[in-house]
């Protein structure tokens, strides 16, 4: 049974309401963080090995610590709330049932890192939870915890929510404050990094919603105990969101000491795969990190079970193994074409570009193109050549990680399922009518 910190209290009748979450030890870490010094709630951060949940994995400490400090200049926190990853909707969970946990952790980071206005910055999809928030932060303020002179510390701390227009670049830190400042989404060069210039040239920490929450548990049983939860540089627990061909969906709470196996088949977790198929491969981290087969997904290329957890999933690099990511795990059934999914992925990511990086603007529509033309049966052998050299030119090449985000489920695609490719190619009059499923082909890379 996984050890719930975040999730502990989501079972709770109007858990979301002030009164029922200070009744289950809601803001009791606030009043203790409150009352240490905001260099002793970063050093707890930092024993507790806290790793960003948004998809990077960089130490949250650490990027704490970067932070300028200039004298008369003020410093803010925003909180990346635009879940706009394809998979992904763990962040939606929290903020829909737990709107307390993410302003409580708001109220302890801001009140680390000296920020008296802090921003969450919402995808637009997500039209119906800024009230829920506005509500939480209201209530918040009513109690005395938000607003002048907090609980009587002098501390001072304003939350402002603020809705995107549904654009996925403005999940990129630099391009998301480009857009709170009202100016075109567009990501930024850098450095100077956020720490330094970031909304309004001020410092700014921008990190996600689980990440913040994430505090609150850290600062209540203390760094030192969280980071015993886990294994190795993957402390704490990790919220996945769970999707595609399971019987269970949904947002779970892992300690990351599990395999993945056991997170597919476990009645705990995703309850298996339905009406008995195998399966064929999974996107472990969300839509932009590499897809692997069933072989890869559940051992390692030396035989050692993969865990669910950051070290062990990248086990191999981009050849054999993927990335955490920001926990979107996919699953896909032998009856699953890896042709069809790579394209829509390739046209969501064209749709997304802004356009700021030739690379990137002309080489997700390249991508897309060429893909669409090998789903149609108008493909060439020579089309899987050319779309492995096209995302091989984007990635690496762009002011921000879109291009990669673009170009690695192509990547992966052609290095494990090249077959498949082949014979879409191959059966043009086919590829039109059906998907290309393993139900009755006995291949080492299907469990």
């Amino acid at each position: 049974m996984s050890k719930k910190l975040l999730l502990k209290n989501a079972h709770i009748e109007n858990i979301r309401n002030f009164d029922v979450y200070r009744k289950h030890g809601g803001y009791d870490a606030a009043e203790k963080a409150l009352k240490m010094k905001p260099e002793e709630i970063l050093e707890e951060v930092k024993t507790s090995g806290l790793r960003g949940r948004g998809g990077a994995g960089f130490p949250t400490g650490l990027k704490w610590s970067f932070i300028a400090k200039p004298e008369g200049v003020p410093r803010h926190l925003v909180v990346n709330a635009d879940e706009s990853e394809p998979g992904t909707f763990k962040d939606r969970y929290l903020m829909e049932y737990l709107p307390h946990l993410l302003i409580e952790g708001m109220l302890i980071s801001s009140f680390c890192l000296g920020s008296n206005i802090s921003y969450i910055y919402i995808r637009g999809e997500y039209s119906w939870i800024p009230d829920i928030l506005e509500q939480a932060i209201a209530e918040a303020k009513n109690a005395g915890f938000l607003g002048k002179n907090i609980l009587g510390t002098g501390f001072d701390l304003e939350i402002y929510v603020h809705r995107g227009a549904g654009a996925y670049i403005c999940g990129e830190e630099t391009a998301l404050l480009e857009s709170l400042e009202g100016k075109r989404g567009n990501p930024r060069l850098k450095p100077p990094f956020p720490a330094v210039k970031g909304v309004w040239e001020r410092p700014t920490v921008v990190n996600n919603v689980e990440s913040i929450a994430a505090v609150v548990p850290i600062i209540n049983i203390s760094g030192a105990e969280y980071a015993k939860i886990g294994v190795g540089k993957s402390t704490g627990t990790k919220l996945i969101s769970a999707c595609g061909n399971i019987n269970k969906p949904g947002v779970y709470e892992i300690d990351m000491t599990i395999t993945v196996e056991e997170f597919i088949y476990s009645d705990e977790y995703c309850g298996g795969i339905p009406n008995g198929k195998r399966l064929k491969a999974c996107i472990p981290g969300g839509s932009s990190v590499p897809i692997l087969p069933a072989n890869l997904l559940l051992k390692t290329i030396n035989g050692e079970p993969r865990y669910m957890n950051y070290e062990s999933l990248a086990d191999g690099g981009f050849t054999t193994g993927t990335m955490m990511g920001s926990g979107g795990f996919i699953v896909l059934d032998e009856d699953q074409s890896v042709v069809e999914h790579t394209l829509t992925l390739a046209k969501f990511y064209y749709h997304e570009s802004c356009g700021q990086c030739t690379p990137c603007r002309e080489g997700t529509a390249w991508m897309y193109k060429i893909l669409e033309n090998i789903r149609s049966g108008k493909g060439k052998l020579e089309d899987i050549d050319l779309l492995w050299d096209v995302q091989r030119k984007i990635e690496g090449n762009t002011i921000c990680p879109l291009g990669d985000a673009a170009a690695w489920p192509v990547a992966a695609a052609i290095r494990h399922f090249r077959d498949e490719f082949e014979w879409y190619v191959k059966n043009p009059e086919l590829s039109q009518k059906q998907n290309y499923g393993l139900a009755n082909y006995a291949d080492a890379r299907i469990a």
